[in-house]
């Protein structure tokens, strides 16, 4: 299912943040390996799944000079971490040799009222297909096992990983099949498309309690932990170091910050001093140094208020 297996490391090599973000979307793990819907990869048949060196010096490239990315992301406001990675995604598949993007957000309408959009249509080698993309982070709900996808709760504890898949493949895979939707697909002159989703994301174990992965879940599935303020000081004597806040829009690719913006102890101190009892959850890093300066993501967690998920932190 996932074709870059080899590429695990090339987005803690890359610079610019846009570019490591990109590559982050193109290889990392999905959240789930098995789904009651089809799940594709949306390179899974390009020359670049083949031949994954190619995609890397792609990436490289575009490090070194990510004027291209950066002018595509302007066109559209992406202030939503969603429709950030879907621009993503956009970006790379019309850069990818052998696939053809069809169609972006293709809003299906019945008379006026609009019934959804079609994520990405695109023809590759393996036909036309529907795709629906998501990216998502979850934490998995105390005085549970952690087995049941409605254990998983997003930070704003509104979302679940259940009720997110299930719109996926009861709601937006069957769009692409309504008469609606075969109509604006025909003046495309679209063929009828073969529909899949793609899951991506972090699921957050709660911190000191034994928790298992969701039925299903990928081996790889990128992951990190989760705490109530209350438990701060108690999970800081075990994990010492430097912690800093990921602002919303820098929760994709692992956190690598230049020396100079390093928050020192005391202004970590100070921010976790004045941050409001009922604040929205939080997504801190812990950093090391590494080479040229710069400190990369060892790990991360979500530090929600002490009553979350009855009281939202999103």
């Amino acid at each position: 299912m996932m074709p870059f297996h080899s590429l695990t490391d090339l987005p803690s090599q890359l610079r610019d943040p846009a570019v490591r973000d990109l590559a982050w979307a193109l290889l990392s793990p999905p959240l789930l390996a098995q789904t009651p819907w089809p799940q594709r990869h949306p390179l899974s048949a390009s020359r670049w799944s083949q031949h994954p060196g190619e995609l890397a010096g792609w990436l490289l490239n575009l490090d070194a000079d990510s004027q291209a990315l950066t002018h595509w992301l302007s066109q559209k406001s992406v202030r939503r971490l969603g429709l950030y990675y879907e621009r993503l995604w956009q970006f790379a598949l019309h850069a990818a040799p052998d696939i053809e993007v069809l169609a972006a957000n293709l809003a299906i309408r019945q008379q006026g009222h609009t019934l959804g959009e079609l994520d990405m249509l695109l023809r590759d080698e393996q036909g036309v297909h529907h795709l629906e993309l998501a990216i998502k982070l979850y934490l998995g709900r105390q005085h549970a096992d952690g087995k049941d996808l409605a254990d998983w709760l997003g930070p704003g504890s509104h979302d679940r990983l259940d009720i997110k898949l299930a719109h996926l493949g009861q709601h937006q895979l069957p769009l692409s099949t309504r008469l609606e939707a075969q109509q604006a697909l025909g003046e495309r002159n679209i063929a009828q498309p073969q529909a899949a989703l793609w899951l991506a994301g972090y699921l957050f174990y709660p911190w000191q309690q034994p928790y298992n992965a969701p039925h299903g879940g990928d081996p790889t599935h990128l992951r990190g932990h989760w705490l109530h303020r209350k438990d701060w000081p108690n999970f800081a004597a075990h994990n010492p170091g430097h912690w800093q806040p990921l602002a919303r829009q820098a929760w994709l690719a692992p956190a690598r910050i230049d020396g100079q913006q390093l928050w020192p102890h005391e202004q970590f101190k100070q921010w976790l001093a004045t941050l409001p009892n009922d604040a929205n959850t939080q997504l801190l890093v812990h950093l090391i140094e590494g080479p040229q300066g710069c400190w990369q993501e060892m790990q991360r967690v979500f530090l929600v208020n002490d009553c979350w998920p009855t009281q939202p932190g999103d």
